[in-house]
């Protein structure tokens, strides 16, 4: 009888409390739903159910959206014009026939694939340039985007909340000296910041990246919980803690951090959406992904010369595409923080 009293008097935890306020607010439900859905298209591409073939050439330059197949837009291109749209050039970057290469490389295109080529353009989102689909193209940049966002803000809220625990634990001479470094970066404008760090690492790719991402963005971490530390470092459960022979160690992540958790979620959800659009600025301007990869600025960066010649399909399926996923982001990021406001909960 006793512990069944004791059980119906026993109360839900706060992350019991959060999920469940989070789940009866429906546009947190709704934008739940919809990262979740990005996220498993994220999965299906990096396990390579999804978006394996963006690369290769199925239709001629600039198809336009279709979506049934008919006599009338099957185009046959003879082999020498189909060899020099979708191999000679994307290949191996030869776009001026008056290299000296040019003849040698389009006879021996001849000699290998003679027959002319036959196109379907069945292609509900259309292609680019190259003849590539916009669809399998959009599925693989996303897979980029999101995923150097995730990496990279894993990074910067790693960093941000170690460095702000020990800064807001130990104060003094730990704490003025981080202090400092973070007053000397965020001194310097962000993208610029972020531009010269791109320009230190002379190799692109979406490793370097996720670290030119991660080693600047972690300043608003450390600040949140620096100052989540100096409140809770007094309080009585970790002086209670400490009395009772916890090490400083002790009481720093397991009796503290557990306490100031939602303000590193929350945190990490907002480094998540600004890092995926830093990372579409960087590909647009040239310092993001290689040639080799594609992501949402990529696309972008094509379609602004596409868009000049009447092309609009590749930039309304990457504007739609990445505008959903982080609109959603950035609601469910407002449901968290509302949902794990103690004020709220309690």
């Amino acid at each position: 009888m006793t512990v069944q009293i004791y059980s119906s008097m026993r109360s839900e935890n706060a992350w019991s409390l959060a999920l469940r306020r989070l789940w009866r607010d429906p546009v947190g439900r709704i934008s739940l739903g919809v990262v979740v859905f990005y996220l498993v298209l994220v999965g299906l591409v990096l396990m390579g159910w999804l978006g394996t073939h963006w690369n290769d050439p199925v239709a001629v330059n600039y198809a336009p959206p279709t979506w049934y197949a008919t006599a009338a837009n099957r185009v046959t291109l003879p082999a020498e014009e189909a060899w020099d749209r979708t191999q000679v050039i994307p290949l191996y970057g030869w776009t001026d026939p008056l290299e000296p290469i040019w003849s040698e490389a389009r006879a021996a295109a001849q000699r290998i694939q003679p027959e002319p080529v036959s196109y379907r353009l069945t292609l509900p989102l259309g292609a680019d340039k190259w003849g590539r689909d916009v669809g399998q193209k959009v599925l693989k940049g996303t897979q980029t985007s999101v995923w150097v966002g995730l990496v990279a803000a894993f990074v910067a809220t790693f960093i941000g909340t170690v460095l702000g625990a020990l800064a807001g634990y130990y104060g003094r001479g730990v704490d003025d000296l981080l202090n400092g470094f973070y007053g000397v970066l965020t001194s310097i404008p962000y993208l610029l910041l972020v531009f010269a760090v791109a320009a230190v690492f002379q190799q692109k790719g979406v490793g370097t990246l996720i670290l030119i991402l991660g080693l600047t963005g972690w300043t608003g971490v450390f600040r949140l919980v620096r100052a989540e530390y100096l409140k809770h470092r007094t309080r009585e459960y970790v002086l209670a803690a400490g009395a009772l022979g916890a090490s400083h160690g002790r009481r720093v992540w397991v009796h503290i951090l557990p306490n100031v958790s939602h303000v590193v979620l929350v945190q990490f959800s907002q480094n998540l959406v600004g890092f995926i659009k830093s990372e579409v600025i960087l590909s647009f301007l040239g310092f993001g992904v290689p040639v080799s990869s594609v992501s949402w600025g990529s696309m972008l960066n094509e379609a602004q010369n596409e868009l000049i010649l009447g092309k609009w399909w590749q930039l309304v399926v990457t504007t739609v595409a990445m505008a959903i996923f982080v609109t959603a982001l950035s609601l469910l990021t407002d449901a968290l923080r509302d949902a794990l406001d103690p004020r709220l909960n309690s």
